[in-house]
C-alpha cells in the first residue's frame, strides 16, 4: 500500500499546480464548436469537441467561455472576417489560457480567435459539397431541364415578411406589359441552421403539386453575407439539384455564389432581377409571336399578290380561249344553220310522228299513275281514320279513368277535413266558458278583472261572481291564506 494518502482537493490542487507549470502561455487549439450559449451578462459558454477524420464519433471534449469583455470584440472581428454567424457547427482556430478549477474542472479561457483558419475549413467544406454533388451525378442535373418558354406558373420559397418578397410581387404583377402570372408562395425560413431543412421541406410541399406550376423560384432579398452560410448545405444542394421543375435563385447577393446557386437552373443577383428574368421572357416570346405574325402576315399578303397575278393572267387566257371558242361555235353554228334549212322540213315531220305518240303514251301513264295514287290516298285515309278513332277511345278511357279518381279521392279528403272540423268542433264546445259555467264552475272577478290569488283581494273590496244563471255581487270580510 502507498504511503501518501491525498485528499482529493489536494490531488486537485497537484493536477492545477503541473497545469500551470506545463501551459504558462496561451495555446493555440483547433476544435469544433458543439454547444453555445450567451448568458445575459455577454459571457460566452462553449462546449468544444473533436471528432474523427472518418468518422464523426467524438474523440475529445471540453468546456471553454469567452468573457463578455472578449466576446463584444472576437465576435464581430469573426463575422464580419469570414461572414460567417459565430454558431454551433464551426471549426475554429482559438487562442485559449488552459485553466483547471477543483469543483469545474478542466476548461479553456478563450483569449483570441483566428478566422483565416475558419474562412479556409468552410472553403474546404464548399469545396467538398460540390464535389460530392459531382460524384452523386447530380450537379448539372437541373440545369439539364427544359425551363418552359413562359412560365408564368410560379412556386415560391420564400419568408413571408421578407423584403425581397415584396419587390418580387410587386415587379411581377405590376408589369408595364400586363403579362399574366399565378404565384404560390411556400413559407420557408431563409437564414439560420433551421433555413435548409424548412427549405427542403417546402421543396417536397411543392414535389406534390408538380404538375401545377411551370418553375420554382428561392428568394431571400437583402441582408448581411454571414447569412448565407445556410445555403452551402449538401442535402439542400442535392434537392435542388435533383427537383424535377427549374429552379431560380435570386437570394440577394452579387459577391461569391453560394452552392445552391451553382446547381440551380438560373442563378440572379436579387428577387426583383428574377422578376424581371420572368418577365424579359414573357416579353421575348410575345416579341417573337409579334414577329411571327408579321412574317406570317408579309407571307400572306405576298401569296395574295401572286395568287391574283396568276389568276389575272388565268382570265387573260380564258377570255382569249373564249373569244376563239364564240367564233369557232359561230362558225358550226352557220354550217348548221345551213344544214339545218335544208333537212327541217322532213326534221319536222318525224318530230311531230314522234311528239303524237309520245303525247299518247304519256296520257296513259298519266292516268294508270293517278289511279293508283287515288287508291293509295284512299287506303291511307281509311287506315288513318281507323288510328285516329282508336287513340280518342284510349283517351277517353283514360279521362273517364282520371275524372273517376279525382272523384273518389276529393270524397275522401271532404270527409276527413268535416272529421278535422267536427272534432275541432267539440273541442272548442268543450272549452266554451259558458258549458264550464254549467258543469257548476263559476269565475269570481273584481273591478273585471280575474281573481287568480286571494293576495289580490283585501278586506272591503267588491267581488262579481259568474255562474251559468247569472251573477252574484258580494263582499270581502276576511281573506285567509293556504
Amino acid at each position: 500500500m502507498n504511503d501518501q494518502q491525498l485528499t482529493l482537493s489536494e490531488l486537485q490542487n497537484q493536477v492545477k499546480g503541473s497545469l500551470e507549470e506545463t501551459f504558462t502561455a496561451p495555446v493555440w487549439v483547433i476544435a469544433e464548436i458543439s454547444e453555445m450559449t450567451v448568458n445575459r451578462s455577454g459571457h460566452c459558454y462553449l462546449d468544444l469537441v473533436e471528432t474523427g477524420q472518418r468518422t464523426d464519433n467524438v474523440i475529445a471534449r471540453c468546456r471553454a467561455t469567452i468573457w463578455s469583455y472578449t466576446f463584444r470584440m472576437l465576435r464581430p472581428y469573426f463575422e464580419t472576417s469570414t461572414g460567417q454567424v459565430f454558431n454551433e457547427g464551426l471549426k475554429v482556430l482559438l487562442q485559449a489560457k488552459v485553466e483547471y478549477h477543483e469543483v469545474y474542472g478542466f476548461s479553456l479561457n478563450i483569449r483570441d480567435i483566428d478566422p483565416v483558419y475558419t474562412l479556409g475549413d468552410m472553403a474546404r467544406q464548399r469545396r467538398e459539397i460540390i464535389r460530392r454533388l459531382q460524384e452523386d451525378g447530380v450537379f448539372e442535373m437541373n440545369k439539364e431541364l427544359e425551363l418552359p418558354m413562359v412560365p408564368q406558373r410560379i412556386a415560391i420559397i420564400s419568408s413571408p415578411t421578407a423584403a425581397g418578397l415584396q419587390d418580387f410581387m410587386d415587379q411581377l404583377h405590376n408589369n408595364p406589359h400586363q403579362f399574366v402570372f399565378y404565384t404560390k408562395l411556400f413559407d420557408a425560413v431563409m437564414q439560420g441552421s433551421e433555413a435548409p431543412q424548412s427549405i427542403m421541406n417546402a421543396l417536397d410541399l411543392i414535389f406534390e403539386h408538380e404538375d401545377l406550376f411551370d418553375a420554382v423560384v428561392i428568394i431571400r432579398g437583402g441582408g448581411a453575407q454571414l447569412d448565407l452560410a445556410c445555403f452551402d448545405h449538401y442535402e439542400l444542394a442535392s434537392h435542388v439539384a435533383q427537383f424535377p421543375l427549374p429552379v431560380i435563385t435570386g437570394i440577394g447577393h452579387d459577391k461569391d455564389d453560394t452552392v445552391i446557386d451553382l446547381v440551380a437552373h438560373t442563378r440572379l443577383k436579387t428577387p426583383t432581377a428574377v422578376a424581371e428574368f420572368l418577365i424579359s421572357g414573357a416579353l421575348r416570346f410575345s416579341q417573337e409571336l409579334k414577329e411571327l405574325e408579321k412574317h406570317f402576315t408579309e407571307l400572306v399578303t405576298d401569296q395574295l399578290e401572286d395568287n391574283k397575278t396568276r389568276l389575272n393572267d388565268a382570265a387573260d387566257q380564258l377570255n382569249q380561249l373564249v373569244s376563239q371558242m364564240i367564233v369557232a361555235q359561230q362558225n358550226r353554228l352557220t354550217i348548221a344553220r345551213i344544214q339545218l334549212a335544208n333537212k327541217s322540213e322532213a326534221f319536222l315531220k318525224r318530230q311531230q310522228s314522234e311528239l303524237r305518240q309520245l303525247m299518247v303514251g304519256v296520257l296513259n301513264l298519266t292516268n294508270r299513275f293517278v289511279f293508283r295514287q287515288n287508291h293509295l290516298l284512299d287506303h291511307s285515309g281509311n287506315k288513318l281514320r281507323f288510328v285516329f278513332r282508336e287513340q280518342i277511345i284510349n283517351n277517353k278511357n283514360l279521362i273517364n279513368q282520371f275524372q273517376y279518381l279525382i272523384k273518389i279521392r276529393s270524397l275522401d279528403q271532404i270527409q276527413k277535413e268535416k272529421k278535422n272540423i267536427s272534432s275541432i268542433q267539440e273541442k272548442l264546445r268543450l272549452v266554451d266558458p259558458q258549458n264550464i259555467l254549467r258543469r257548476g264552475y263559476s269565475l269570481t272577478m273584481i273591478n273585471g278583472k280575474i281573481i287568480k290569488s286571494v293576495q289580490q283581494l283585501k278586506k272591503g273590496d267588491q267581488l262579481e261572481t259568474r255562474m251559468s244563471d247569472g251573477i252574484i255581487e258580494s263582499k270581502v270580510e276576511k281573506t285567509n291564506q293556504t
